[in-house]
């Protein structure tokens, strides 16, 4: 297309166009706060803003599902510690049915408390967060156990799975957040076994059996300390969990700051900008005014 215009017009026409191109950006920053809202405003800017909106969505993420975390270990931190209380409760019944003085009627009884601390063990194995069986592993919707004391061995086998579940730290390592019903109540090893201890013992006691009560009693301290261990680990998950979410926080704030500083309008400088291009949008017309016109009836006087 060939322009009608001269090239002083076509240069003060562009030069015009230029100046409304940066008054309608210098606008819409001081409008939307955002100095970056295309990506012709500032093309460089475009990959590191993208990739620090991207971190920090990750970093949210994260951040949220430490928080889920969170409640599930400790609702399982405070699920051990009841156990542990029972546990030590069954101890302290066990010291008493083996006393001489005792009867077969008030082992019998003894034997009722310990057969409903073992009830009350296998319903904390059953513990739910959200609709979630957190001691089933990864087949949570699966309570972990049953159990029926006119049995010989009153507790089921284990209907859970293994747990693989983690949990990301936001600097981009992982850490398990739960352990079984299994590892924690039923463990491969007899001599920790929660369940099989208290079974023993519920069993002597129904027997009246003074020697199988002893032999129950005798086990039952490391039997504690093995749950104890299992306490611990949650205590200590818990301690992953806090210090995870305290980096997030604080890698939160970062990235937000880093998104800030590319996206955000100087509003300051975008309204000295704003004045400063109307000046010369105002001067530019203002200076096409004064130019002399002439025309063909000037040539022909």
């Amino acid at each position: 297309m060939i322009s009608s215009l001269n090239p002083d017009s076509q240069q003060f026409v562009t030069g015009l166009n230029r100046i409304a191109d940066q008054l309608q950006v210098t606008q819409r920053q001081i409008s939307t706060g955002i100095s970056l809202n295309t990506v012709s405003d500032n093309p460089d800017k475009v990959s590191p803003l993208l990739q620090a909106r991207a971190s920090l969505s990750a970093a949210q993420q994260i951040q949220t599902n430490l928080g889920q975390v969170k409640t599930e270990v400790d609702v399982g931190e405070q699920a051990l510690q009841s156990s542990e209380q029972l546990f030590e409760n069954a101890q302290t019944l066990a010291a008493e049915g083996v006393t001489a003085t005792q009867t077969a009627s008030t082992r019998a009884d003894i034997a009722q408390q310990i057969g409903g601390i073992l009830q009350d063990l296998v319903g904390t194995a059953g513990t739910t967060v959200e609709g979630r069986y957190i001691f089933s592993g990864d087949s949570d919707q699966q309570t972990p156990y049953a159990i029926d004391l006119t049995q010989p061995v009153p507790v089921s086998a284990y209907l859970g799975s293994a747990a693989t579940r983690i949990a990301q730290h936001p600097n981009g390592t992982t850490f398990a957040v739960s352990l079984t019903a299994q590892q924690i109540f039923d463990s491969a090893d007899p001599t920790t076994n929660v369940f099989s201890s208290l079974t023993s013992l519920y069993t002597a006691l129904n027997n009246n059996d003074q020697a199988g009560i002893q032999t129950a009693l005798a086990g039952m301290p490391k039997v504690d300390e093995y749950l104890n261990g299992q306490l611990a680990f949650y205590g200590t998950t818990q301690d992953k969990v806090t210090q995870a979410t305290d980096f997030g926080s604080n890698l939160v704030v970062q990235l937000q700051t880093q998104v800030s500083g590319l996206a955000d309008a100087d509003e300051t400088s975008a309204i000295v900008q704003l004045n400063q291009l109307q000046l010369q949008e105002q001067a530019s017309l203002q200076s096409e005014g004064r130019i002399p016109r002439t025309s063909l009836f000037d040539f022909l006087a």
